[in-house]
């Protein structure tokens, strides 16, 4: 095998094992109860999240497991204690729990109709198991945001973002939040599935704005995780 094919394999195997190692953090419960929940393990805690089937918003997709993984097993790096972390597209809550279990000050955000499935999610488990309790906030992309969400007061060191790329038509509405959100110093971790044209286009008006680093891909997946910070910032 030519050594370009010889990478190629084991480029595929190395993403096959981080993959079936992000996947066996997922368990499904033994006992059937009145609420159906999916199970995951992350920092060392059982996490217990109600799903629902009818609504994008409300059932955990792989990114958000990618993402998960990642401020796990790179918690020196990206070091999230006492951080102040937003999360758009919250849905379930998983990812700021775990962003809450690791140390953060963690704001979830969300649609107002699935704030209440994620107020629970994140209220059962990270009561007396975190340094801060999250907070959990309506945020519609693009709307009311200076009101909201005022820029003189925005001072987020991470801007954490799990599969919000999708077949929806508001993405510049995306694009203006993460800048509205972000200051010189903050950093997004970006986890995205890759499905249609759409998402390449995103990425390239993303481009515009922001400096993007692809820390990771899972080809078995359709998934990248990226690292993106303003564009023009002044030196440290």
């Amino acid at each position: 095998m030519d050594p370009e094919g010889q990478e190629e394999t084991r480029d595929e195997c190395d993403d096959k094992q981080v993959v079936t190692e992000i996947m066996s953090r997922c368990f499904i419960p033994t006992l059937i109860t009145n609420t159906p929940w999916e199970g995951f393990h992350f920092v060392g805690h059982e996490i217990r999240i109600a799903e629902a089937t009818d609504c994008y918003g409300a059932v955990v997709w792989p990114s958000a497991l990618v993402l998960c993984h990642f401020l796990e097993t790179n918690a020196k790096q990206y070091n999230m204690v006492d951080k102040n972390v937003i999360e758009i597209g919250a849905g379930t809550g998983l990812l700021s729990i775990v962003a809450s279990l690791l140390g953060a000050y963690v704001t979830a955000t969300d649609l107002p109709e699935l704030l209440g499935n994620l107020q629970y999610n994140i209220s059962r488990n990270t009561k007396m198991k975190c340094k801060h309790m999250p907070q959990v906030k309506e945020l519609s992309w693009g709307v009311a945001l200076e009101k909201n969400f005022p820029r003189s007061s925005n001072n987020f060191d991470y801007v954490l973002a799990a599969d919000v790329v999708y077949a929806h038509p508001f993405l510049e509405e995306l694009l203006a939040t993460f800048d509205h959100l972000c200051r010189e110093t903050t950093i997004i971790l970006w986890a995205m599935k890759f499905r249609l044209e759409k998402e390449n286009k995103f990425v390239d008006r993303f481009k515009e704005l922001f400096d993007l680093e692809e820390l990771s891909s899972f080809p078995s997946l359709d998934i990248k995780l990226y690292k993106a910070m303003k564009k023009n910032r002044r030196s440290a």
